[in-house]
Formats: structure tokens, C-alpha cells, sequence
């Protein structure tokens, strides 16, 4: 059996994608505080890429391809703190999850859940996202949602979920309705995120995120059972199948 060091040592390897053709946010002149454990820089492009990969799962997905990435996204990824546990979303990319240290230390799993967090000042992407809505588009729409929730604009997030459920197209329901369960998630409202999922019919994403959040609930088995039943239906090439497998890897060594 692969020991998990040597999972999330291949895992983060297949994060590191050639070119960075300025992509990633450059930072002259400030302070980088001292990790430590080391943390791997996350490249833009591919995190923009992964960032769409749930809309497969989803209606007409090629649409997903026009949405134009903003121009805030790499400063917007080179601020993002390490992430461990992680929803399969709009917006969410692998490579969040970069910290084997926190992983390993942790006695309780339970621990790693998101909080709740205060919003940083984010003009640029909140301009954005009123530009994008205003056109209405699917999947669009889900898009502009889930940048602002990785933006930490829990408020703006959640009034454009009121204001855009009774205008959600038919073949986009179920992705909406796994961006609230995420929202909610990823604002640290976690018991509220696993009734929203359990109460969804099952899909790749659906199936990944309740195994995720059992497992961050100390409940491996249904983690176990879960995240195997997506990880076999996403594609080696996926970034989100070694998510997986290394989620499934934490829930061995937490077993034993």
C-alpha cells in the first residue's frame, strides 16, 4: 500500500503545471511568512481549469468554457490559505489542499472543517461578478457564485442565491443546488452543507462532497464509502480523483 506521504507527494506533483507565463499574482516587495511545512505555489491557469471541472457533471458544460476567467483570478488564487477540507464545486480547485503537514497532525478530523470567517475588502470581484450576473447565463451564473464564495463573500454569495434560485434553468438545479450546499460548507455552517448533499440525488460531486464531509466528521466508514463510488467515476486524469484518493488514503490511517 502507498504510504500516504507518498500520495500527497505524487498528488501535489500532478498540481504543477509547466508555464507559468504570468499567470501567477507577483507579490514584489512583501513579507512571505515562513511555513512550516512547505506550501506549493498554485499555477492560475490551472487552477482556472479545475475551477470549471464540476460542470461536467452537469447540463450542457461546454457553455462553461466561454466564461471568461477575471482579472483578478491570479491574485485571487495566490491569496487563498491552504485548504483541507475541500467541496467539489464551482470555484474549488485541487491544489487548495497543499498542507500534508496540517493533515497529519491533526488528532481530530473534525478540526479541519471550514469556520466561520470575516470577509476581506474585494471591490474588483464583487464589480465582476455584478457585471456577469446581469447577463443571467447559465452556467454562468454558477461560475460568478462560486467565485465569490471562494472570494470569502459569503453575504453578496448568498443574496445572489435568493435572488437567482427561481430563475435556474432545469438542467442546472442540481449543480445549483450542490453550490449551496458548498456555500454553506465553506461559510462553516458544515451540519447545514451534509443535509443540503444528503438530500440531493447522487452525482459525482454530490458523492464527493458527502464523502468529504464525513470524513471531516469522523465518520470513515461513509466517507470510505462515498468517496470510493466517486473516485471510480472520475477519470485518472482528473485532479479530483487524487483528491480523492488521498481523502481516501486519511481515512485508512485515521482507521487504524
Amino acid at each position: 500500500m502507498i504510504e500516504l506521504n507518498d500520495l500527497f507527494s505524487q498528488y501535489l506533483q500532478r498540481q504543477i503545471a509547466a508555464g507559468w507565463d504570468g499567470f501567477l499574482a507577483q507579490h514584489a516587495g512583501e513579507v512571505v511568512p515562513f511555513e512550516a511545512a512547505p506550501v506549493q505555489p498554485v499555477e492560475a491557469r490551472l487552477a482556472w481549469s479545475e475551477a470549471l471541472s464540476v460542470l461536467e457533471f452537469f447540463g450542457d458544460h461546454q457553455a462553461a468554457k466561454s466564461v471568461a476567467m477575471p482579472a483578478e483570478w491570479p491574485t485571487l488564487v495566490a491569496q487563498q490559505d491552504p485548504v483541507m477540507a475541500l467541496a467539489f464545486c464551482a470555484g474549488n480547485f485541487p491544489q487548495s489542499v497543499r498542507n500534508l503537514h496540517a493533515l497529519l497532525q491533526a488528532a481530530e478530523l473534525t478540526s479541519l472543517r471550514p469556520g466561520a470567517q470575516r470577509p476581506p475588502s474585494a471591490p474588483a470581484v464583487l464589480h465582476w461578478a455584478e457585471q456577469q450576473t446581469k447577463k443571467g447565463a447559465f452556467p454562468q451564473t454558477l461560475v460568478v457564485l462560486g467565485v465569490l464564495r471562494l472570494a470569502k463573500q459569503f453575504g453578496p454569495a448568498e443574496d445572489m442565491t435568493k435572488a437567482f434560485s427561481p430563475k435556474v434553468p432545469a438542467e442546472w438545479q442540481a449543480a445549483w443546488s450542490n453550490e449551496q450546499a458548498a456555500l454553506a460548507w465553506h461559510d462553516g455552517r458544515c451540519d447545514e452543507a451534509i443535509r443540503l448533499w444528503h438530500a440531493q440525488e447522487e452525482s459525482v460531486p454530490v458523492l464527493f462532497n458527502r464523502g468529504m464531509a464525513a470524513l471531516f466528521s469522523d465518520q470513515l466508514p461513509e466517507a470510505r464509502a462515498d468517496l470510493n463510488r466517486a473516485v471510480d467515476q472520475l477519470g485518472e486524469d482528473n485532479s479530483w480523483h487524487h483528491l480523492g484518493k488521498l481523502y481516501l488514503a486519511l481515512a485508512e490511517m485515521h482507521r487504524r
